[in-house]
């Protein structure tokens, strides 16, 4: 779960230069750039969340 967090990062990183093209976020079009797309985001942070809930039972566990 720590790997799918931390590929989830790279990739909500490697949005910020591209431009939106579908939802609210293609309004803007030249100007998304160097922002993060939220959706990918917000997964990475669920993933992370995840990986540290997972870790920490793992802990409480022994």
């Amino acid at each position: 779960l720590g790997a799918a967090a931390d590929a989830a990062a790279r990739g909500a990183k490697a949005t910020e230069p591209l431009v939106a093209r579908k939802g609210r976020a293609s309004y803007l079009g030249e100007r998304a750039i160097g922002h993060r797309d939220p959706g990918a985001q917000s997964s990475a942070l669920l993933l992370r969340a995840a990986a540290a809930m997972a870790r920490d039972a793992e802990g409480a566990a022994s």
